[in-house]
């Protein structure tokens, strides 16, 4: 068996703040492996520990408690820094640069001969959908862009192991997806990623799995399918040539009913099977454009469990 690219075990990280040194805890107790070749979502509302995390895994931070391992080396480790890649969540760069610039400045950073930095450049700017934008300089970027060439930089030594953070920040639906099909394309390639991201949406499009963080601890942990409820939540049909008569019959039956123009939208809450509506709507006539059943989405999961955690703490509380 493989071993884990990254091992979190009980990291926690407490600050000392302001003149009475306050203590804060923006890491209480992360626990997490992820494997090689996968991609791995870190979920959590604002305020999770995600990025302190993150800070943490790059050596940026030091942790108050708890074990890291980051590619079989120890957190902080120059060997283990050399084979990653990363993407902070507000990167700043020198803006009197070009995107091309900028990118053979990193490639050298990490000792690639000149010659070899600018192809390696060159390549990533194409692979990002700044090629035509190489030699603009980074003040002229657009957010968007400079999201783009962020990525770049994450990439430019050829990493095993990319931590994301908050990546699709800034970007359009286009420059989303494509963002999206160039993170599938490194798995494809073998490699590992580490994205953090509070469009989930795409998380739950490209994650094997995931760790769900609430108040600094992770409550969940697992492949998306065993994380989602596979029942059908609701189901949504869409109507046209409802009469006013079927709509009351609807309605008596405790369904939701939405009306814009001459089409209906009807939900059938829980996993009522929705044949006796259909078989209903086609007595009376009406015609069925679309049936849609809706099963638990990642957002949900998350939501759900941050709200349980909200309630336990007030249940808590309210008990001292």
């Amino acid at each position: 068996m493989s071993r884990p690219v990254l091992v979190v075990e009980r990291l926690a990280k407490t600050y000392a703040v302001g003149f009475l040194r306050k203590k804060v805890h923006a890491v209480v107790d992360v626990s997490l492996s992820v494997e090689p070749g996968e991609i791995f979502g870190l979920l959590g509302p604002n305020g999770a520990g995600k990025t302190t995390t993150l800070k943490v895994l790059m050596g940026l931070v030091r942790p108050s408690a708890g074990r890291v391992e980051l590619l079989g080396q120890p957190v902080g480790s120059l060997e283990a820094k050399r084979r990653l890649g990363y993407l902070p969540e507000s990167p700043y760069f020198y803006d009197y640069l070009t995107g091309r610039e900028l990118l053979v400045f990193m490639a050298k950073l990490f000792g690639l001969p000149r010659r070899e930095a600018r192809r390696r450049a060159d390549a990533l700017l194409e692979q990002v959908g700044l090629a035509q934008a190489a030699d603009l300089a980074l003040r002229r970027y657009s957010k968007g862009m400079l999201q783009r060439v962020g990525v770049a930089q994450a990439l430019v030594n050829d990493p095993e192991l990319v931590i994301l953070d908050e990546p699709m920040t800034g970007l359009d639906p286009l420059g989303r997806k494509d963002l999206r099909e160039l993170i599938a394309s490194l798995r494809q390639a073998g490699k590992t990623v580490l994205l953090s991201s509070h469009i989930l949406s795409d998380v739950e499009l490209l994650a094997d799995r995931v760790a769900i963080l609430v108040r600094g601890r992770s409550v969940d942990v697992g492949p998306l399918p065993e994380l989602l409820d596979a029942r059908t939540l609701s189901t949504e049909l869409v109507l046209t040539g409802a009469s006013a008569e079927l709509l009351a019959a609807i309605a008596e039956l405790g369904h939701t009913v939405r009306r814009s123009g001459d089409r209906v939208q009807v939900t059938v809450t829980g996993s009522d099977a929705p044949d006796a509506l259909v078989d209903l709507c086609r007595k009376h006539g009406a015609s069925i454009a679309e049936v849609a059943p809706r099963k638990e989405s990642l957002e949900d999961v998350v939501v759900k469990r941050v709200r349980a955690e909200g309630e336990q703490r007030e249940r808590a509380e309210a008990a001292r």
